[in-house]
């Protein structure tokens, strides 16, 4: 190894160390960055829930349960297939928000999955949320409020049937 081009590698390597080194340093403390603005807040809605079954389940009748093996005998069938879950969002008498989820899964058994984000002015809002989780096209769930959001308040709008449904948090 000629001891000429070592002490030239180590300077270069420096050199690019250091630059690199810099350009970190710059970015690090600017520019800055505002998620919001100052008189912003958000508004999210972000639930996962399971729509009822698309079918209910009625009770087997003798000879299907005779062609059952005996560790499949269960007194009633049910089908797999859920109802997809339907949200409405209106923001002061505005629809911001209509979607369908369909459920999850090959079967369509699983759960439907909705995430919605929306920057706001601050202030008062009047909220009001319909969700349907059952077959056929009237909401089921429906819930109204008029709030005060504050600047970078985050009101998340869910689902929570042991909470009595719709919540906003």
């Amino acid at each position: 190894m000629n001891h000429r081009n070592t002490w030239k590698t180590w300077l270069g390597q420096g050199l690019l160390y250091g630059l690199f080194a810099a350009f970190v340093a710059l970015f690090s403390h600017g520019p800055t960055y505002h998620p919001l603005g100052p008189e912003e807040a958000v508004l999210k809605v972000s639930f996962i829930h399971h729509g009822e079954r698309v079918a209910p389940c009625r009770p087997y009748t003798p000879e299907e349960l005779a062609r059952l093996p005996p560790n499949m005998r269960t007194p009633l069938k049910c089908e797999r297939e859920r109802v997809p879950v339907a949200i409405e969002v209106e923001l002061d008498g505005r629809t911001i928000l209509s979607q369908v989820a369909p459920p999850s899964g090959l079967s369509r058994d699983g759960a439907s999955a909705v995430y919605h984000r929306l920057d706001l002015p601050a202030g008062e809002h009047r909220i009001v949320v319909r969700l349907r989780d059952k077959p056929g096209d009237a909401f089921n769930h429906t819930r109204e409020a008029t709030l005060r959001l504050k600047p970078a308040q985050v009101l998340v709008i869910d689902f929570d049937a042991e909470k009595g449904g719709i919540t906003f948090t």
